[in-house]
């Protein structure tokens, strides 16, 4: 164990993550973010002062035990390391890449009140991937069985974390998934430079060789019902995502050329667009087009960065606000930025046009200046009147959000759900209005992060141990 004093701990600085270069990286699919060395990961552990009142637990959506982790790592017990991020985290290496350690764990991280906050993320993913690669992703031990069976509709980050606690408390579970792959937005929404496949998929392995059981290919509320469902298990938890997508109901938005952002990354990402013709997707022409992307999150940083990536001539953002109100991550925008997006601020479409076979050519783009804030508190777009640029374009990607999709809200008529269609829930425990039934995740708070998601699911799994426990209390 390291002797340092605070005082000479807060003085190390923070080890920056070793990256692909910009302009190699903005033509490939290789992961962006390379990793620690285990040198840089126990230098970066030997920041953390070990505070009393750790308030970078209390961040964490997961409650991971981070004080304890990170000190595993100083004392290069990488594997213990590992095991313990375990405890409270059922996909480490994940959350690790995607989660927004900014805003959450590092934000009250007490030693970033005088300088950069431990780098908890990039000590989580080290953590992880040491495992993953020196011993293999090992297996928690389980509790005895109890003999109670939990159907999880939706193989998600909500889902696969609720299963993850679920199968060590000892019951039967059992994940449906309507896609083709387990992972939910893992897999078909993070394109594959912020989080390699093969990941989500060794991750997902794991808790299968933990007992949890997947069954793909079954949309539920299609074919089996919720009701159906709560006839053959013991309770039931829905983590099916926010899978429809907003539109911004302009002229021009029909037109061949116009994706919806979920469309788009489904087809780059779980269906392998990017790797033509090898996975022969059909997708419209990209290569050597201009590509314009609208929102300002990470849903739209990823699209724009995977448009550089199949050969677009030019890839920009159009974000009605500045740069300060976009709520996509800071690392996501300084990559975009090295890549060479253009972003174009201040701009909303005002409509898309086309030509006589109905395919996109232009759009027209309305300049907007910044008025008094709105009910987000951020201050909100103003048209400039008569600012209006035409600019040409081949493709648009809509990256502006998701709602919910009504298919189980209209095939379970008794669960109550706000009027957006997502699903009411006392936050405390995860419980719906009907009995034995739980959900979490982006289809209770739209779309959300990972992370929220995965806590919302360990809610949602502790709370349903304590109803299988005694049902009669709920």
């Amino acid at each position: 164990m390291s002797e340092l004093t605070n005082k000479e701990r807060m003085k190390i600085p923070r080890n920056p993550m070793i990256e692909q270069d910009a302009k190699e990286r903005a033509s490939n699919f290789k992961e962006v973010n390379l990793g620690y060395t285990e040198d840089m990961a126990v230098e970066e552990a030997q920041r953390c002062i070990q505070c009393k009142k750790p308030l970078c637990i209390a961040g964490c959506p997961v409650m991971v035990k981070i004080p304890e982790f990170i000190q595993l790592i100083a004392d290069r017990k990488f594997a213990e390391a590992a095991a313990k991020l375990k405890e409270d985290n059922a996909l480490p290496a994940v959350c690790g890449r995607v989660c927004p350690q900014e805003e959450q764990c590092e934000l009250v991280c007490i030693v970033g009140k005088k300088g950069e906050p431990v780098a908890i993320g990039n000590l989580e993913r080290f953590a992880a991937d040491w495992e993953r690669t020196h011993t293999g992703i090992q297996i928690p031990e389980s509790e005895k069985p109890t003999g109670n069976k939990i159907a999880i509709v939706g193989g998600g980050p909500a889902g696969l974390s609720c299963a993850g606690d679920l199968v060590q408390f000892g019951h039967d579970v059992t994940v449906f998934e309507a896609l083709h792959e387990i992972g939910g937005v893992l897999l078909y929404g993070i394109p594959e430079f912020r989080l390699p496949k093969s990941i989500v998929k060794e991750e997902v392995d794991g808790l299968r060789k933990a007992g949890v059981k997947f069954v793909k290919n079954v949309v539920i509320g299609l074919g089996e019902t919720v009701d159906e469902l709560l006839a053959d298990y013991d309770a039931v938890f829905l983590g099916v995502g926010a899978g429809l997508p907003y539109f911004m109901n302009i002229p021009g938005e029909e037109l061949n050329g116009v994706y919806a952002a979920n469309d788009y990354l489904t087809r780059v990402n779980l269906m392998k667009a990017w790797d033509f013709p090898n996975s022969d997707t059909p997708m419209y022409e990209v290569k050597d087009k201009v590509v314009a992307v609208f929102g300002g999150g990470n849903t739209a940083m990823d699209a724009v960065r995977i448009a550089l990536r199949l050969g677009a001539k030019r890839a920009m953002i159009c974000y009605r606000r500045t740069e300060a109100e976009m709520p996509a991550r800071v690392e996501e925008i300084k990559h975009a930025k090295e890549e060479g997006v253009d972003f174009m601020l201040l701009a909303s479409p005002l409509e898309f046009l086309g030509d006589e076979t109905g395919t996109l050519r232009s759009m027209n783009l309305q300049k907007m200046e910044l008025g008094e804030p709105d009910d987000s508190g951020r201050r909100r777009p103003v048209p400039i009147k008569g600012d209006i640029e035409k600019i040409d374009l081949d493709v648009a990607v809509i990256a502006i959000g998701n709602g919910s999709n009504p298919i189980i809200s209209r095939t379970t008529p008794d669960l109550k759900v706000n009027k957006w269609g997502n699903i009411l829930v006392d936050e405390t425990n995860m419980k719906t209005n009907k009995k034995g039934v739980f959900a979490g995740g982006d289809i209770v708070t739209g779309g959300a992060t990972v992370i929220l998601a995965m806590g919302a699911g360990r809610t949602a799994a502790a709370a349903i141990h304590e109803y299988l426990a005694d049902k009669s209390k709920w």
